[in-house]
């Protein structure tokens, strides 16, 4: 018996905080995550960036991230499903849709214009041996495989204007999602919000930036204690060292598959 396959799990930390201009201004965060590791070492993630011009942004972003994550779950999901890459897309087109729906009804029982519940949405599915990614709008996903190569699964919508990007509540936001899926030896997923792209991304050449990510995978890789990670991933997301770079709200979910 391999005691090694029995024991290899992934593990995940992630966390929202308020960034320093919402602070200042009493706003509350605006974005939201959601996270569950299924049977089979399926990994769904989700992470919501809402408008912050948008009253109900918050809403919007909650409603996002747990719709799609209900959706995803309640497909009964094994590895052998994931194996066709049309079903894989299909799956995440599902789920989108149905964030999108969530979203629509509320701003009808709130008696809200459809756009004061806008937001961005990141959807992720991964296994040890493929990563498949959904987003509409700015933010970033990122995968590692074995070698150490780091993949941008996605790049920021941003649209044509700075600060302008796209919302799940677009008409054009099907048109216009991205979908990226790679099949390889999965060790690190991650998912940021737009507020930490100018840390984690380099943006001179369109990549991830490895010096961000790399030491946040091998904390998480080491995170025994769930509770105490996540206490520190919140302190990191409120340093000084984050804070000096930017004011906007933050979402980090970064994972592990730890096969030993």
């Amino acid at each position: 018996m391999n005691i090694s396959k029995q024991i290899a799990q992934w593990r995940i930390v992630a966390a929202s905080v308020c960034g320093t201009s919402h602070l200042r201004n009493k706003q509350l965060c605006q974005d939201a995550h959601h996270w569950q590791i299924l049977s089979d070492n399926i990994l769904v993630a989700a992470a919501a960036d809402g408008a912050g011009s948008a009253s109900l942004g918050k809403v919007g972003a909650m409603l996002a991230v747990e719709t799609a994550i209900e959706n995803l779950s309640s497909k009964g999901l094994t590895r052998n499903n994931l194996t066709n890459d049309a079903n894989v897309r299909s799956l995440l087109n599902d789920a989108i849709l149905a964030a999108k729906k969530a979203v629509e009804n509320e701003a009808v029982a709130c008696e809200k214009q459809l756009t004061e519940l806008a937001t961005t949405l990141i959807i992720m599915v991964a296994t040890p041996d493929v990563v498949a990614v959904a987003q509409i709008g700015d933010g970033l996903a990122v995968a590692k495989d074995r070698l150490g190569n780091l993949l941008a699964l996605t790049m920021p919508d941003s649209g044509e204007y700075i600060n302008e990007t796209t919302f799940l509540t677009s008409p054009t936001a099907l048109d216009t999602a991205q979908m990226r899926l790679w099949r390889t030896d999965i060790v690190n997923v991650g998912i940021i919000t737009d507020g930490l792209q100018m840390l984690a991304l380099n943006m001179v050449v369109g990549e991830p930036h490895k010096p961000f990510f790399f030491p946040l995978f091998e904390f998480v890789a080491n995170a025994e204690d769930k509770t105490a990670a996540k206490e520190q991933l919140v302190k990191f997301l409120r340093s000084e060292r984050i804070a000096q770079r930017t004011d906007d709200d933050l979402t980090l979910i970064i994972a592990a598959f730890n096969n030993s």
